[in-house]
């Protein structure tokens, strides 16, 4: 077990330092940690098993709400209990093997969450814009399939990065300043060439975030001109509530996240734990709001978790 009694110098594992230049405050830090992860943890398998209990919620929509509740179950999973750790008991050090594995699981679910948010956009596109034909195009088997296609373009994209990882020589310096295994903060301690590791990581950023979020930005345009053509105004109000909601999740996510790899590479003025709290925002805040947004937001649900939360 990697833990206490660790030098840098070990081979066979990596230290993660925490948040740097605020390990005093780490067991005041780990209060939200905890709390985020409690509330993302309740909320998601709440939304989870009231899907899956109400029939009439097996729709293509609640169906990718489940899809990202798993995505958003894991993410937290992959980095607070290790961030705990290192927070309450100074467990600092993680095997290569296990720094690559959570390395590989998170940057997979990552593009796999970005994935789903696409889907979600061109569900909300047809279900406001195309309305009578929602039903032809969007089926449940087709939204399980779209779910595939993103899992392997996931699983495709983030293989390659454990793997140029691997490559590289580690020589005297194996201390990691954050919470957990990302990319590029791997790569930089590492006494070889990363060049390669640099382009890669900017072409999945453009690849995935920037071209996703294209999509995403194209869908919601199309979709608040359609809106601003209808004339009830009744249906407008509707169409832009849902629309609101989801749009507040795709900036939640994406705006923290786009911040987050661009002061990685560029943000050399930029306190190092800035770095480290942009990065954990960006995967610890979305999983823990979603639920609350989607269950406020979306009357349907909304009326359904109060039947099971509130009985008896």
């Amino acid at each position: 077990m990697a833990g206490m009694n660790l030098t840098p110098s070990d081979p066979s594992i990596f230290i993660l330092t925490g948040i740097s230049g605020l390990e005093t405050a780490h067991e005041w830090i780990s209060i939200p940690f905890s709390i985020s992860y409690i509330i993302s943890l309740l909320g998601n398998f709440t939304l989870l098993f009231v899907v899956g209990k109400e029939q009439t919620l097996h729709k293509p929509m609640y169906l990718l709400l489940c899809m990202l509740a798993l995505t958003d179950i894991a993410t937290s999973t992959a980095i607070v209990p290790k961030s705990l750790c290192i927070f309450w008991f100074n467990l600092k050090g993680i095997t290569v093997g296990g720094c690559l594995t959570q390395m590989f699981f998170l940057h997979m679910i990552s593009i796999m969450n970005s994935a789903i948010l696409v889907t979600m956009a061109i569900d909300r596109y047809v279900a406001i814009c195309n309305p009578l034909r929602y039903t032809i195009f969007l089926t449940n088997a087709r939204i399980a399939k779209l779910g595939l296609v993103g899992l392997v373009r996931a699983v495709l994209f983030s293989l390659p990065m454990p793997l140029l990882l691997r490559r590289l020589p580690f020589c005297a310096n194996r201390i990691i300043s954050t919470t957990f295994c990302e990319h590029i903060a791997v790569a930089k301690i590492s006494c070889g060439d990363i060049i390669v590791n640099k382009m890669y990581g900017l072409v999945i950023l453009f690849l995935v975030t920037v071209l996703d979020l294209t999509l995403i930005v194209l869908s919601y345009g199309l979709i608040i001109r359609a809106v601003f053509r209808i004339s009830s105004k009744k249906a407008n109000e509707k169409a832009l509530n849902t629309c609101t909601a989801h749009i507040f999740v795709m900036l939640m996510y994406y705006l923290p996240g786009l911040f987050s790899n661009l002061t990685h590479r560029f943000g050399r003025g930029i306190a190092p734990h800035i770095h480290v709290i942009l990065s954990n925002l960006y995967l610890l805040v979305p999983p823990m709001l979603n639920p609350i947004i989607y269950g406020v937001k979306t009357k349907e649900l909304r009326d359904k978790v109060g039947k099971y939360t509130c009985r008896g």
